[in-house]
Parts: structure tokens; sequence; C-alpha cells
């Protein structure tokens, strides 16, 4: 493992409690940040901060609530001084539907975590980046963001928007050390795949040129970089982690 310097940083990653999330919040604390998890499951936030150690602490927050993600992010920035990095790791899929046929409820549900979600994270830590000069976010998109997925409507253009976010916040911060970029994944084997079909699922794996899944630790690979003080430069830019099938 390449070591990645973040000693001393403080370090939020939402949906931390397993998968992609639990992987990037282990890395971070292997290379020195001290990281918040945050997870609508508190218990397994918790669990998964008491296995990692290294001052990793969990705590149950739902990002869909926006008066409850400023709440949990002004207290540890009190508590610590700053918040310093931000993943946004927090997501659903969804049921697999033709999009004529999805649910109304239910998209509304995938935008409201998946968009809302990540929208309330960044309103909630940016201003104090802003003051401090100084902030990495990596916020968590999807390979079916740019292609979209079929019988995945929702999530795809879920994902499309979280892709667009990225740009703006990007091009809105890029005068300052603060440096938004996402990562557009192919599929991982993780509890995610418990939302969809097997068709879905073989699907997603016939696309993809390396013939395997994603492993969350190459995902937690990238992202360490992207939060770190050495990237410096890129910004609003979308980074490929889909094993050969994004097309662009």
């Amino acid at each position: 493992m390449n070591q990645i310097d973040l000693n001393g940083r403080v370090a939020i990653v939402t949906g931390g409690a397993q998968g992609i999330g639990r992987a990037v919040a282990a890395r971070f604390a292997a290379s020195g940040a001290q990281v918040a998890i945050w997870d609508l499951d508190g218990d397994l936030a918790a669990s998964a901060a008491g296995e990692i150690g290294q001052g990793a602490t969990g705590l149950g927050v739902d990002v869909t609530d926006a008066a409850a993600v400023r709440a949990a992010s002004d207290a540890l920035e009190a508590r610590l001084g700053s918040i310093d990095i931000l993943v946004t790791s927090a997501g659903i899929a969804g049921p697999n539907l033709r999009t004529w046929e999805y649910p109304l409820d239910e998209w509304a549900r995938i935008m409201r975590i998946n968009v809302d979600g990540t929208l309330h994270c960044c309103q909630a830590v940016i201003p104090g980046m802003i003051a401090r000069n100084y902030g990495r976010l990596v916020l968590v998109a999807s390979v079916a963001g740019k292609e979209g997925n079929p019988n995945a409507s929702a999530y795809s253009a879920s994902k499309a928007a979280v892709i667009a976010l990225t740009k703006s916040l990007g091009k809105e911060l890029a005068t300052q050390d603060i440096a938004v970029n996402c990562i557009t994944p192919a599929a991982a084997r993780t509890r995610i795949f418990d939302q969809m079909s097997e068709e879905h699922i073989g699907y997603m794996l016939a696309k993809i040129p390396r013939g395997r899944f994603l492993a969350p630790d190459e995902v937690a690979a990238m992202v360490a970089f992207l939060a770190s003080a050495e990237n410096s430069f890129t910004t609003g830019a979308a980074f490929d982690l889909s094993g050969g099938r994004a097309t662009y």
C-alpha cells in the first residue's frame, strides 16, 4: 500500500459503515487522518469505527435531514477544530424497473438520498473550508451516471446529477485550495447488490472489460490521493474506476 499523507486531517465519510465507504475510512485512518464515519445505521457505524480504531468514530446520521447533517458537522468541527475532507459514499441503488414503470415514491427516495444527501453534506462543510482556505471533497458517483444503465434510470440519473454537482462546485471553489472531484466506479460486490436483481448484476459484470467487479480497496486507493494535499490542481473532474467500461 502506498503511503498517502493525511496526518492531522479530519475527514467525514458518509455511508462509511460498510462497503466502499468503510474501505475509504480504513485507508484514511491508516494514512493518519481522524475519521468520522457517518451512516444511517449508527450501531454499525460505531462497530466499524471500533474495528478500524486509530481515532475513528461512528455516528448515526441521516444525510437526507439537512438540519441533522449541519448539527453533526458543527459538533465535529467544534470538537476537532476543522473538517478537511468529505467523502460522500452514502447512497442506494433502488429497484431494477423500466423507466415508465418506475414508482414515483422510489424515484424520489433515490434522489433524496443520492443527490439531496450529497448536497446537504457539501453545504455543511464547505463554509468552514472556505474560511480556512483548504478542503478536499470526493463525491461518489458511478459509471451509470455517464452511460445510463437500463432498468436503473433513477440511480443513473442521480449519479449523473452528482457528476454535474462536482463540476459546478469545482468551478465555484477553484480560486481557493479546495478540490472537488468525483469518482465513477463500476459495480463493486458490496451489500448494495442486495437491492439489485441477478439479471442486472450479470449485465453490469458483462460490461466490464476487466472481467471482474471492482474491489473496495481499489476505490480507497484512488480516493486517498484525491483527498490529499498533493491533489493541489485537479478539481471538477470525474475519475474513472470502471475497469475499462467508461466511454468518456
